[in-house]
C-alpha cells in the first residue's frame, strides 16, 4: 500500500498560476498600506488557489512484478567451430541456475540459429522481437552468448537495462581464409577476365609469408601456385566453354587454423561470345534471301558477311565468271585464309557455277569437321545437276537428293524426334502454321536426325552432327511465307535463331545435356536426351559421398528433379556420359567470412548502458544488482538493474480540501481579516 498527492485542477494550470499571482500582489498591497488583516488574507487567498487544484491523497494498493532477463544465445554456423557450442550449452545452463536463484527474477531465452539465405546471424532481429513480447519496464538486464560476430548490427533495440557479451573463442584462436573481390557473372569467351583473390589471416595468427592456392574450373585437376599471405593477387582467367563455368578456388589447410569452411571460393560465370561471325552465300535473289539477311541483322552480337550472286542463271553470254562483279569476290580470303573466323557458314540456293572451286568447298568440309557450322537452305537448285551436293560437301551434307522437286503445299510439321529435340522443342501452334509450297525430296543420313517433316511425311529439317562440327539442311526455300504471314505464318524467327544457335554449340540448345538451375542451397536437376527414358542421377557432394537422384519426365525429352544440397560447395552430377557440376550456396558465406570471435561490432551498443563483454573462457561471470546509469559489469561479475516494476490491484482518493472545508476556511479568513481590520 503507497500513497501520493495527486492535482486534478479545475481550471488549466497557466490559469491558476495567474490566480495566484494576483491573490499575492493583493496581500503584498494590503501589507504596504499597513493592513493588519494581511495574513488571514493571504490564508484565504492560498485555500481558494488550493480548491482550484483540487489535491487528493491517492492510496494505491500494488502486487510486485518479477524483473525479466533476456538471454540470447547464439546457436549459427560460426558457433559451431571448436569447442564454442559446448562451451556456450554450459555458460547458459549456469547462468540461467545463478539468474533463478535470485528473487524476483525470470529468464526468457531466445535461440538464434542460420538467418534464413545467407543473411548470417541476425541477433539483434531476435532481440528486438524479444524485447517486443515483453514489458519494458520489467526488463532488467540482456544477456548475449555469442562470438559476437552478428550482421544486423543496424537492427540494434534502446535498451532500458544493461546489455552484457558473454564471448566464446579463445584467445589464440586463428584462421586463414579466401576472398575473391570481384567475380563477373558473365564473361566473353577467349577473352581473359581478372579476378582478384586474397588470402588473409585473421586473430592470432603465426607468420605466413606464402601459401598455396589451387583453381579447378568445372572440376577439371586443379593447378596450384604460390600466392603471398595479406594481398590482392590478380588472377587472369580465360574461360573454356560457352555456358555456365564454374571456377573452384581452394587454400591448403594450414596446421591450427580455426576451419577450412572458408578457405574455398567458388565463382560461377557465365560464358558468352562477344561477336558471331556468319558468312551468308546466297545463290540467287529470291524472296527468302531478304528474310535470312534480316534475321542475322536483328541481331546486335552477329557479324554478317553477305554475298549474293545476281546474276541469273538462264542468261549466257560467254562472261567469264571473274568479270561478272565491280568488287572481286575474295573468295580465297574468305574460304582458305580466314575461314576459321567464322561461326557459320549459310548457303542459300546456292549452285556450282565455278566461282568457289572444289578446293574451297573441300576446305568448307574440312572446316566443318574441325568444329565449324554449315546451313544449306535448298531451292530447286538442290536438286539439279549443279547441286552442291555433286561437290566436296557431299561428305558432311545430312541428306542426299532425289532430284525432284515436290511442287505443291504442305504444312511444316514437327516428327516425334523433333519434339524431343531443343532445336524444335515446344513450338507450339502448329495446326494453325501456315503451309509452304516447295519442297525438294531428300533421302536422310541414317544417323542424321529429321525433326521438320514437310509433304507427304518428307524430311524438311534434317540435323547431324559431322566430326567435331554440325551441319544442317533445310529442304525448301519457302521460310520466307512464314515471315510474310502467309495463311497465318509460324514461328520462323524463333526455328531460325534456335537453328543457328545450336550450330554454333550455345549450351542451352544440346540435345544431351545435364545441368542444374541453383537458387541457395537447392538445385532444379535437369536431363535433356533424344532418348524415351534416363536413368537416375548421381550427386558428388562436397565431402565426396553419393546418392542417386531419380528424374521424372516434365516434358518430351526433358526430365527433372529437385535436389536439396545439405552442405555449401561444388556438386557433381553424372548420368550416362553427361556430366556437370555446380555450386550451391554462396560463395563466401557470411557465417565464416569472419570467424574470430570479437566483441567490437557490439561495444557501441554496450557501451550505451555500461554493460561488458566478458570471455566465457575466463569463466561465467557472477550476477550483482546495479543501480540505473552505474557501472554494470566488471572483472568476473555482470550487473542487472532490479526494475522494482508493480502492478497496481486498487486505487483510493480522499479530497485534501472538499468544498465543504474550503468554503469553511475561506469564509473564516475573510471574514478574520474583514473583523480584525473593521475593529482597528
Amino acid at each position: 500500500m503507497t500513497g501520493q498527492i495527486v492535482f486534478d485542477p479545475l481550471l488549466p494550470w497557466p490559469v491558476i498560476a495567474v490566480l495566484g499571482v494576483l491573490a499575492v500582489a493583493g496581500v503584498i498591497l494590503a501589507l504596504w498600506r499597513g493592513l493588519a488583516g494581511w495574513p488571514l488574507r493571504f490564508f484565504a487567498g492560498f485555500v481558494l488557489i488550493a480548491a482550484l487544484a483540487q489535491p487528493s491523497f491517492q492510496q494505491e494498493d500494488r502486487a510486485p512484478l518479477s524483473d525479466i532477463v533476456l538471454m540470447v544465445v547464439d546457436t549459427s554456423a560460426s558457433q559451431n567451430l571448436s569447442d564454442r557450442l559446448t562451451t556456450t550449452e554450459d555458460a547458459a545452463a549456469t547462468l540461467e541456475a545463478r539468474l533463478a536463484a535470485r528473487p524476483n527474477t525470470e529468464i526468457r531465452r531466445i535461440e538464434v540459429g542460420d538467418g534464413e539465405g545467407d543473411t548470417g546471424t541476425l541477433l539483434m532481429t531476435a532481440l528486438s522481437e524479444a524485447m517486443a513480447e515483453e514489458p519494458r519496464g520489467r526488463i532488467a538486464g540482456v544477456f548475449l552468448l555469442s562470438d559476437g560476430r552478428l550482421h544486423d548490427l543496424d537492427r540494434a533495440p534502446s535498451l532500458p537495462a544493461p546489455m552484457h557479451l558473454l564471448m566464446t573463442g579463445r584467445e589464440e584462436d586463428w584462421d586463414r581464409r579466401l576472398i575473391v573481390r570481384n567475380a563477373p557473372a558473365f564473361a566473353i569467351l577467349g577473352e581473359p577476365v581478372t579476378l582478384t583473390v586474397r588470402v588473409e589471416d585473421d586473430g592470432a595468427a603465426p607468420a605466413a609469408d606464402r601459401t598455396q592456392l589451387r583453381i579447378s574450373v568445372d572440376g577439371a585437376e586443379p593447378q596450384s601456385l604460390t600466392v603471398p599471405v595479406g594481398e590482392d593477387v590478380e588472377l587472369p582467367i580465360t574461360l573454356p566453354h560457352g555456358g555456365l563455368n564454374v571456377i573452384q578456388f581452394t587454400v591448403d589447410t594450414a596446421e591450427g587454423e580455426l576451419t577450412d569452411r572458408n578457405n574455398t571460393a567458388l565463382v560461377q560465370i557465365n560464358g558468352v561470345r562477344d561477336r558471331l561471325r556468319v558468312l551468308l552465300v546466297s545463290g540467287e535473289p529470291h524472296a527468302g534471301s531478304r528474310t535470312w539477311r534480316n534475321l542475322l541483322k536483328s541481331d546486335s552480337s552477329v557479324d554478317l558477311v553477305h554475298f549474293t550472286i545476281l546474276r541469273p542463271p538462264e542468261k549466257q553470254d560467254g562472261v567469264p565468271v571473274t568479270e561478272l562483279s565491280l568488287i572481286a569476290f575474295p573468295t580465297r580470303e574468305l574460304f582458305l585464309e580466314k575461314i576459321e573466323d567464322f561461326d557459320l557458314i549459310i548457303f542459300d540456293r546456292y549452285k556450282r557455277r565455278g566461282i568457289l572451286p572444289a578446293i574451297y568447298l573441300d576446305n568448307v568440309r574440312n572446316y566443318v569437321e574441325k568444329g565449324g557450322a554449315v546451313l544449306v537452305a535448298a531451292g530447286p537448285d538442290f536438286a539439279s545437276a549443279d547441286s552442291i551436293y555433286r561437290s566436296p560437301l557431299a561428305d558432311i551434307l545430312p541428306a542426299e537428293p532425289t532430284a525432284r522437286v515436290v511442287e505443291e503445299g504442305f504444312r511444316p510439321t514437327v516428327t516425334d524426334l523433333g519434339h524431343r529435340h531443343p532445336v524444335t522443342a515446344g513450338l507450339l501452334g502448329a495446326e494453325t502454321w501456315g503451309r509452304w509450297l516447295r519442297q525438294v525430296e531428300v533421302e536422310p543420313l541414317p544417323d542424321a536426325d529429321v525433326v521438320m517433316s514437310g509433304a507427304g511425311d518428307r524430311p524438311l529439317l534434317v540435323l547431324d552432327r559431322v566430326g567435331e562440327g554440325r551441319v544442317a539442311l533445310i529442304a525448301s526455300d519457302q521460310a520466307w511465307l512464314w515471315s510474310r504471314g502467309f495463311e497465318g505464318g509460324g514461328p520462323q524467327l524463333d526455328l531460325l535463331r534456335r537453328l543457328a544457335h545450336w550450330m554454333m554449340k550455345e549450351p542451352e540448345l544440346e540435345e544431351e545435356a545435364i545441368w542444374a538451375e541453383p537458387t541457395g542451397q537447392t538445385m532444379r536437376i535437369i536431363r535433356r536426351t533424344l532418348e524415351d527414358s534416363v536413368g537416375a542421377v548421381t550427386v558428388t557432394r562436397p565431402d565426396g559421398e553419393t546418392e542417386e537422384v531419380t528424374l521424372e519426365e516434365v516434358s518430351p525429352g526433358r526430365f527433372e528433379a529437385i535436389y536439396e544440397g545439405p552442405e555449401i560447395g561444388l556438386y557433381r552430377l553424372k548420368e550416362g556420359d553427361q556430366e556437370a557440376v555446380i555450386g550451391l550456396g554462396p560463395s563466401a558465406p557470411k557465417e565464416f567470412e569472419q570467424t574470430i570471435a570479437s566483441g567490437e561490432a557490439l561495444e557501441p551498443v554496450i557501451d550505451s548502458m555500461r554493460g561488458g563483454v566478458l570471455r566465457l573462457e575466463d569463466g561465467v561471470p557472477t550476477i550483482r544488482a546495479v543501480s540505473a546509469g552505474r557501472p554494470a559489469a566488471g572483472r568476473g561479475w555482470a550487473g542487472i538493474t532490479p526494475r522494482e516494476a508493480y502492478e497496481t490491484m486498487d486505487v483510493t482518493q480522499i479530497p485534501l480540501l472538499p468544498a465543504w472545508l474550503t468554503l469553511l476556511l475561506a469564509s473564516a479568513f475573510i471574514v478574520g481579516a474583514w473583523l480584525r481590520e473593521g475593529r482597528r
